[in-house]
């Protein structure tokens, strides 16, 4: 079965890695979290700038992601732009899905208006 840009197999691969990339990502914030109470100041500061960061991280899709196929393509690119997962992580996937994320991933970078000059 294939949908609009990626393949059955690039959903499944999608499925059978996130858990791993999401379970990275989080041990990255626990370590940064850690720091974040580690570090000098009044305790009542670090509490409100840990809760702060929770409600903003626990939004991320490196931590809950909305597991529909029509989300793919957008997910991928949120787990790229969060730093969550690098290109290199996406070894395996269909090059039709690979080519849609390297042109957003093009789009959204620095300098694209000269790429769209007529």
């Amino acid at each position: 079965m294939k949908q609009a840009n990626f393949t059955e197999r690039d959903w499944q691969l999608f499925r059978s890695r996130l858990p791993q990339w999401q379970e990275a990502y989080m041990g990255k914030l626990n370590e940064e979290y850690v720091a974040l109470l580690t570090a000098g100041g009044n305790a009542s500061d670090k509490f409100w700038a840990l809760e702060r960061r929770l409600k903003k991280d626990k939004r991320s899709v490196g931590v809950c992601v909305e597991m529909k196929r029509s989300e793919l393509i957008w997910n991928l690119m949120s787990l790229l732009n969060d730093g969550v997962i690098s290109r290199a992580e996406l070894e395996g996937f269909s090059e039709e899905l690979l080519e849609m994320l390297d042109y957003f991933l093009h789009w959204e970078t620095p300098g694209y208006d000269s790429y769209c000059q007529k």
